[in-house]
């Protein structure tokens, strides 16, 4: 029976961050994605809205065997995607930080349910689609990966990094075509899969928050350090973390919820702007400027600087020049984003 284009974008408006409309066009594994990442953390969801014409042609067009009659006997592999790639390491890395909210108390944690998490992570993006992966050859990667960066608050990263990989150099295209399986089944499937990832979590959250909240502000710490040396992807990630507070604040009022458990919460988006400032104070004292200057006053500096530490203006001393003309780049940008964020 063939979907309707009308009824998907219906589901997609109504429940799209979590699946509904993937659901409904048989792609169990991207439902559960979406579930788990609210949407593929906002972006896949608006992504969606220009990819399911495309999806339900696919879908109409194999209910008719009109299309991809032959992909599997012919044994092609997928042509590989960056975007797929770049969604893979960063659920590999958020499957990670859940599982150690949730798991970390374990004393097997960064060798058993660390790379694990990881592992699935990356394997639930790898089978996104008419695709999938070798979850045996992903999970060995993460496995031999986690132990060389052994308790280390930065080892999803390199882990994850591993899994993607390995995920897409043996990525391919799935055996078997949509089996016609009961709704109530694959309902079933994806709820077991949902509460396996959420109860740890919702445990956790509930009943030990200060320990939760310490270790998710550690864990954001960590990767904006990490990040700095990609300042738009930092100012990015930054913006992500602190728009839910900012909704709350909008919709909500600043200061509506007085309940301890909120406030607990609260501290992640108190670390995140003190994490800016710290930011900006160190910017500041690159371009040795004041903290009160004006975008202004920051590019009449910066531009001096530029032109007495651009390495072709020091030749006899490239290497140490070309690190403080990046270091000069950085804090400008970081300073003007600051400013102009605080301006809007």
């Amino acid at each position: 029976m063939g979907k309707s284009l009308l009824v998907a974008y219906g589901l997609w408006s109504v429940g799209g961050p979590l699946g509904l409309h993937h659901i409904y066009l048989g792609r169990d594994s991207h439902a559960l994605l979406w579930m788990l990442t609210l949407g593929g953390f906002g972006m896949g969801w608006m992504w969606d809205f220009w990819k399911i014409p495309g999806i339900v042609y696919r879908y109409n067009s194999q209910e008719n065997n009109q299309e991809n009659k032959n992909i599997v006997d012919k044994n092609i592999e997928p042509p590989a995607s960056p975007i797929r790639f770049m969604g893979q390491v960063a659920t590999g890395i958020y499957f990670g930080i859940v599982a150690a909210i949730g798991l970390s108390s374990l004393s097997s944690f960064y060798v058993v349910a660390l790379p694990l998490a990881v592992a699935l992570g990356v394997h639930l993006v790898a089978s996104v689609g008419e695709q999938t992966s070798d979850l045996k050859n992903t999970l060995i990667a993460a496995f031999l990966t986690s132990p060389i960066f052994y308790g280390r608050a930065i080892s999803t990263i390199p882990i994850s990094l591993t899994a993607s990989i390995t995920a897409q150099k043996h990525r391919k295209y799935r055996q078997q075509h949509r089996t016609h399986e009961n709704l109530s089944l694959r309902l079933y499937r994806i709820g077991l899969a949902y509460l396996a990832f959420t109860g740890p979590l919702a445990f956790s959250a509930l009943l030990n928050t200060s320990r939760t909240v310490n270790y998710v502000a550690g864990s954001i710490g960590t990767m904006l350090e990490w990040l700095s040396i990609f300042p738009s992807i930092s100012s990015m990630v930054e913006r992500i973390l602190l728009l839910p507070y900012r909704v709350w604040g909008m919709v909500l009022g600043v200061g509506t919820f007085r309940d301890q458990y909120f406030k607990e919460w609260e501290k992640i988006y108190e670390f995140v702007s003190i994490f800016q400032n710290e930011k900006e104070e160190l910017a500041c004292k690159v371009l040795g400027i004041h903290p009160k200057s004006t975008i202004d006053e920051i590019s009449r500096k910066y531009r001096d600087l530029v032109k007495i530490w651009h390495p072709d203006h020091n030749l006899q001393n490239v290497k140490e020049a070309e690190e403080r003309f990046l270091e000069i780049q950085a804090a400008y940008e970081t300073l003007v984003r600051l400013r102009k964020s605080k301006t809007k």
